[in-house]
């Protein structure tokens, strides 16, 4: 967890924040989303609501429509998504570009070649389900279903979509 503030962790989070002054591209997922919000002065903490998991449906920000990775994508779109911390406030500068029902700050860019998402792009459904799986005793002690969780999940093309996009910008960058 990024609020246990480990010393590995720590020197990721200083090396962050000089990369993303460096203005080098930069895409966080998950812990490395919480990372680079906490790397730039956000606040990142355990999610009031506890644990969000499963496919989830993500809403694009007004904002998102600008953005080199989000532009053109329908508002709504599914998502593969599994945390229990979150980014609580999004660091100074930085634009919110999508949330769930579950998170406000789902994903965001810093300056131009920086971006955290909450959601996993790189998780296919098989992944998805295989996490429900290895978490289902907790997901149960929390009072859900991790069998209708697993039941829900489906494939998320456009989140998958959001890395290819980061991988294309960021070759663009340097000219490749």
């Amino acid at each position: 967890m990024v609020t246990d503030r480990a010393d590995w962790s720590e020197r990721s989070a200083a090396w962050l924040r000089d990369a993303a002054h460096a203005r080098l591209p930069l895409f966080g997922i998950c812990y490395g989303h919480q990372l680079l919000a906490h790397a730039l002065g956000g606040e990142v903490g355990n999610h009031p609501a506890g644990r969000e998991m499963g496919t989830i449906g993500l809403e694009l920000h007004a904002s998102a429509g600008d953005d080199p990775l989000f532009a053109g994508l329908p508002n709504q779109f599914p998502a593969q998504a599994t945390h229990l911390q979150t980014v609580l406030r999004a660091p100074d500068g930085a634009t919110v570009l999508a949330r769930s029902a579950h998170d406000a700050c789902h994903a965001f860019r810093w300056g131009e070649n920086a971006w955290g998402v909450q959601f996993h792009p790189e998780f296919s459904a098989t992944h998805m389900r295989g996490y429900v799986r290895a978490r289902q005793d907790a997901l149960r002690n929390e009072g859900h279903c991790p069998r209708t969780i697993a039941g829900s999940v489906s494939a998320t093309p456009f989140a998958r979509r959001v890395l290819r996009r980061f991988v294309g910008h960021a070759r663009a960058l340097h000219g490749r």
